[in-house]
């Protein structure tokens, strides 16, 4: 860097600090003067003088100005002192430094939505909120179709005491035939009648009667009295199919031959026991098939009763019960 010079092109030393720029400020406005007598300048009128001088003293001052910077400038760093030697330097915590900001990423900012955790209130969106506030539907189990009760059961508990009104009315007729036989008399009567109850003659053909009447129920169900009245000579059939079947069994049949059961079979075809099974079953059946038949009549109208009620439930549709 070449030397610095004065206004007038002579070389000037360089300054060293504040003092000698002030005393090359002073050397510069007395140069300046000598300079300007040595010229042989006329004196200037009294009004011009301090015009010129202000001038003058500005160029210098401008010079002057620039010399100090420029020396500022160039002062050596090592007079100004290391602040990071000071013992407040040495007490800082340098690890919690700041960050220094990252350069500018012209990427794609990519918005990652915020994870709710439970302690933080939860806004609901306008969209979720107006689906929650809208009417939910509410189900309801449609009724179910009324089942239609049957008689079956009602004909067998009728058969169980048409049954016992068998056996009497059968027991009744034994001992009559026997007494008009004279095998039965007022003396032996009694016992007469308990052998006969523990003989197979008597509760085959009652057996055979129940499961008879109870069939035919099973079959008639809610049916009306007159099929009870129609079809109630089949259960005298097997009551007297059963008379027979008795005699076989009280034989009994295992220990007779293939003609001594014929024998025996031929011989209670037109036995008066067999005739009076016959009728017996048939008129009871006829009259406990009455009761029967009265049992199912009051069954169908509550069959119907359950199904209109049902019908009505349906047309009113659905209702909610407040509790």
């Amino acid at each position: 860097m070449s030397d610095p010079k004065s206004s007038y092109g002579e070389p000037v030393d360089e300054p060293n600090g504040v003092d000698d720029v002030v005393g090359r400020a002073n050397e510069g406005l007395a140069d300046a003067e000598a300079a300007r007598r040595d010229t042989g300048a006329t004196e200037t009128p009294a009004a011009e003088t301090p015009a010129d001088e202000t001038e003058a003293s500005r160029t210098a001052d401008a010079e002057a100005s620039a010399d100090a910077s420029s020396t500022t400038a160039e002062a050596p760093a090592a007079a100004e002192p290391d602040p990071w030697d000071s013992p407040e330097a040495a007490s800082l915590d340098y690890t919690s430094s700041a960050t220094p900001a990252p350069a500018a990423d012209d990427s794609p900012t990519v918005v990652v939505p915020p994870v709710v955790t439970p302690s933080e209130p939860v806004v609901a969106e306008p969209a979720v909120v107006a689906a929650a506030a809208a009417p939910q539907p509410i189900f309801v189990q449609a009724p179910e179709a009324p089942r239609p009760r049957g008689n079956r059961a009602a004909a067998g508990a009728i058969g169980l005491l048409a049954a016992v009104a068998f056996a009497v009315l059968y027991l009744a007729v034994w001992l009559g035939v026997d007494a008009i036989k004279g095998d039965v008399t007022g003396a032996n009567v009694g016992t007469t009648a308990l052998e006969a109850l523990a003989t197979w003659s008597l509760w085959v053909p009652v057996v055979v009667f129940f499961i008879g009447f109870w069939l035919l129920g099973a079959i008639i169900n809610r049916g009306r009295w007159g099929h009870w009245v129609v079809f109630g000579i089949l259960v005298g059939v097997a009551a007297y199919g059963g008379h027979i079947l008795g005699a076989l069994f009280q034989a009994p049949f295992w220990n007779l031959t293939a003609s001594e059961g014929a024998k025996l079979v031929e011989g209670e075809l037109l036995a008066p026991l067999a005739i009076a099974a016959f009728i017996i079953g048939r008129e009871l059946t006829i009259w406990f098939g009455a009761w029967a038949a009265a049992r199912a009549k009051r069954v169908t109208e509550l069959n119907i009763e359950a199904q209109r009620e049902y019908e009505r439930t349906l047309e009113a549709g659905p209702q909610l019960v407040q509790q």
